[in-house]
């Protein structure tokens, strides 16, 4: 059985640590150039319908579904090379790696995750963020059903929550109580969202991941016992 850490860093990838918003962007300008305006939408469309059905992101899955609909476009290779090929170190937010090597001094970090289980490892790999917590990678559908999962792999009397969806702090405050620290980078186009307001505040919210260099750790950890400031 794993040894209990006093305190484990579990904290999200796309637009957490990694400017997503920024990758999609450079997306559908590729797009643009390679596809139709047409057939860009239909892509769009069957990612949406992925995503509802699946629950994560699959980038890679929406490509083979729409070359099921237009098998002879030679165009899908180069979308999909564009993604497999893209550079996602010169996207991660300033000082992302600064701050997990703050958070490794207090505890280890893992890289909490959801997505596919080819592009999103290939993401997490190119964009030095595997090497930086030293494997400490887990990539699930729905992360926050799976802390009996992370637990057991990971076990801890505290845990510190990092993540830019307040919906997924909030679900998992709700099952750790205490023992979790949930802490909110205001951060990609979920961070001023309509239904932010519509779940409890998280325990500590800073306005970009860099700023966990300088945060007041004491503070931060104690944040989840209403002893630090929000």
């Amino acid at each position: 059985m794993a040894a209990v850490d006093d305190v484990v860093f579990l904290v999200d990838v796309d637009n957490t640590l990694l400017d997503n918003d920024a990758v999609i962007a450079d997306l559908r300008g590729y797009m643009r150039e390679a596809l139709s305006a047409e057939r860009e939408q239909r892509y769009w469309d069957l990612f949406e319908a992925c995503r509802a059905e699946l629950g994560y992101a699959d980038y890679l899955g929406a490509l083979q579904r729409y070359r099921g609909q237009v098998p002879a476009d030679c165009h899908l290779l180069e979308v999909s090379l564009f993604l497999l090929r893209y550079p996602f170190a010169e996207r991660l937010y300033p000082c992302a790696l600064e701050a997990i090597e703050r958070l490794q001094v207090l505890g280890p970090v893992v890289i909490l995750s959801d997505g596919d289980v080819v592009f999103q490892p290939l993401k997490v790999n190119r964009s030095g963020l595997f090497e930086a917590v030293e494997g400490r990678v887990l990539i699930y559908i729905h992360k926050e059903q799976e802390l009996d999962d992370v637990e057991r792999r990971h076990p801890a009397a505290h845990y510190v929550l990092v993540d830019d969806k307040v919906r997924i702090l909030a679900a998992v405050k709700e099952r750790w109580g205490g023992r979790v620290t949930t802490v909110f980078p205001r951060q990609g186009h979920y961070a001023h969202a309509p239904d932010v307001a519509r779940y409890p505040a998280p325990d500590v919210t800073i306005e970009r991941i860099g700023d966990l260099t300088t945060h007041d750790m004491p503070a931060l950890l104690d944040a989840a016992r209403g002893k630090g400031t929000r």
